[in-house]
């Protein structure tokens, strides 16, 4: 069974019940992602003992909000628009991922997973086929690099991405133009205190490869078919993985549905885990499979 015929053979009632959002659930992961962010870093601010120990969870903590902005993107993490959109804007400003250009982006890249002409994730960055592109992929640096061309553009050169409505243009011009100040005030500051440097440049270059491994999973080694249970992989792990990234190891089955907000994937999946074409027993076993076709 594909995705399109499972979620038409859902009954209304639970259609209704999986697509409900809360803001009240939103608000309580959101609580305790912030409480654990504020920990570490009020850790590295004042020097706690081991203090650098803290450097990984604090860098960890900043680049999965990527998770939250891709939620946002959907409107799902929380029943109040201006929560989505400042939940949003904010995630963008932590990882220099400018919201309203990311949401067209990701809502493309729903529109065409995997397929290796029209997915805009495959054009803006393809999957590492050899040893040393994967290296190149865990550091970082093509995103670091892209996103700091995507700025760049957005905020002084040509928008014409075919999936980027033009009435929005002016939107993601502003945006990318006061991320950019933003970002210019932030380095000025390392005149007078490195706290910037250690709160927050330094932690996302450390947590960057964490989150490029995670990424990779979610439809690495994954068919071009339109099968949204085959193209994408749900990823079995454990509570603390799936609360830092907003429950998004269950991939396939946000991918199959969209409109469930983070809270209600696992319900989802209890309903899609017999369909699943892609799956991996873990981030580990995912890996060891990829490294494995990149030797052949």
């Amino acid at each position: 069974m594909d995705h399109t015929r499972l979620i038409k053979s859902l009954p209304p009632g639970t259609k209704a019940d999986l697509t409900a959002r809360s803001n009240a659930a939103g608000l309580r992961h959101l609580a305790l992602y912030l409480a654990a962010l504020a920990a570490c870093t009020a850790g590295i601010a004042l020097k706690a003992p081991l203090w650098p120990l803290l450097l990984l969870p604090q860098g960890v903590l900043l680049v999965f909000l990527f998770t939250l902005s891709h939620e946002c993107t959907h409107q799902t993490p929380f029943r109040s628009k201006w929560l989505n959109e400042a939940a949003g804007h904010f995630c963008a400003l932590a990882v220099a991922l400018p919201f309203t250009w990311f949401r067209y982006f990701h809502l493309a890249h729903h529109k065409y997973t995997n397929d290796p002409d029209r997915d805009p994730e495959l054009e803006h960055g393809p999957r590492p086929a050899t040893m040393a592109q994967w290296l190149g992929y865990l550091s970082g640096w093509g995103y670091w690099r892209g996103m700091a061309a995507t700025l760049w553009r957005n905020a002084f050169g040509t928008i014409k991405a075919p999936y980027l409505p033009r009435r929005r243009h002016a939107d993601m011009r502003l945006e990318a133009r006061l991320l950019l100040l933003i970002y210019a005030a932030a380095l000025l500051t390392l005149l007078a205190s490195p706290l910037v440097l250690w709160l927050w440049i330094l932690p996302l270059l450390i947590g960057q490869p964490v989150l490029r491994a995670y990424l990779l999973a979610e439809h690495g080694l994954c068919p071009a078919v339109t099968n949204m249970l085959e193209n994408s992989r749900t990823t079995f792990t454990n509570r603390i993985v799936r609360f830092v990234a907003w429950n998004m190891p269950y991939h396939a089955e946000h991918h199959a549905f969209p409109n469930v907000p983070f809270h209600q994937l696992p319900a989802l999946h209890g309903i899609a885990r017999d369909y699943l074409k892609s799956t991996s027993d873990g981030y580990a076993e995912f890996t060891g499979n990829y490294l494995r076709r990149l030797s052949r």
